[in-house]
């Protein structure tokens, strides 16, 4: 038995490796964001088994070398050497992924990538990130940061003189122009504000785009372009045969299509079915990938 664990800023949900390498969820608990002792009670007490072994999919970044974890929105754990700490807490062993990794490594074992050579994993919700498995084996780079291609003053908001009237917006990180200040949920109402002086949430934003209304079409142009853009600088760099998608706007299936649409035009290689999709375990990728990281490093437990 192994216990998986998919730890965001908000809720902690939790399940048990099965035997047939599947994952299945058990109840989720409000995440103790700024207490490390509580943290560390809820995630015992979620792990009915006494000293199974733990996998986290963990919505932060995580350098496995140093063993350090960046997570600004729970701070108990923020610089913090979380499995170091977890394992002297709990006396057990403690496996922990980057989020975005989980979901990939989900994707391209069990999920629409499976059997395919590179898989590009990308969460395009309130923030922009990703994970790269090549040949079913999860690419982490240095500090863990491969595949996280959200960050970086890159973004050029004209899109090289097509779109006028968007600013270099600021990103959470630190930078000006990030590709997660701009193509992320809260990038594209950023967008619909400078176009159009309207604060919108970006659900409102689709929705108006399908009703065929002038300005959220106009925004919707605009995002999907950049969004696109940014994107086909990665499939030149990497050739993936699929590119999953998670967040919350993976749930818009004709946006989906219509960036799938855009990036393949902007390509070299010649992509003839959708390249940019939902992903299989869009809902519960992290939950899934942790248990795929459970079965190959704790294998001889699991037996």
């Amino acid at each position: 038995m192994i216990s998986c664990f998919d730890i965001g800023g908000s809720f902690i949900r939790h399940g048990e490796l099965r035997e047939d390498g599947t994952v299945f969820e058990t109840g989720r608990v409000a995440t103790p964001g700024a207490d490390w002792r509580a943290f560390v009670q809820a995630i015992d007490q979620c792990s009915k088994m006494s000293k199974v072994p733990i996998s986290i999919s963990l919505a932060g970044a995580y350098d496995e070398r140093s063993g350090i974890a960046d997570v600004a929105n729970i701070p108990c754990l923020h610089k913090r050497p979380v499995q170091r700490d977890l394992e002297a807490a709990l006396g057990r062993p403690v496996a922990i992924t980057n989020d975005a990794n989980a979901f990939a490594l989900a994707e391209a074992v069990d999920g629409t990538g499976n059997g395919k050579p590179v898989v590009f994993g990308i969460i395009l919700g309130s923030g922009v990130g990703g994970g790269l498995v090549v040949n079913g084996s999860l690419v982490t780079g240095v500090g863990g940061m491969a595949g996280e291609w959200g960050h970086g003053p890159v973004m050029d908001p004209t899109a090289g003189g097509q779109i006028n009237g968007l600013e270099h917006y600021p990103c959470g990180c630190g930078q000006v122009g990030c590709i997660d200040a701009t193509c992320s949920a809260r990038g594209m109402e950023r967008i619909h504000a400078s176009l159009h002086g309207a604060q919108l949430q970006s659900k409102e934003i689709t929705a108006a785009w399908h009703r065929g209304e002038t300005q959220a079409t106009e925004t919707i142009e605009a995002f999907s372009t950049l969004l696109a853009r940014a994107l086909s600088v990665l499939v030149n760099t990497l050739g993936p045969d699929v590119i999953p998608v998670s967040g919350g706007l993976s749930n818009d299936a004709v946006l989906l299509d219509l960036v799938d649409r855009k990036v393949r035009a902007l390509v070299l290689a010649n992509y003839a079915s959708p390249l940019v999709v939902k992903g299989q375990f869009a809902e519960n990728g992290g939950l899934h990938g942790a248990g795929i990281v459970a079965r190959e490093r704790f294998r001889e437990a699991n037996r």
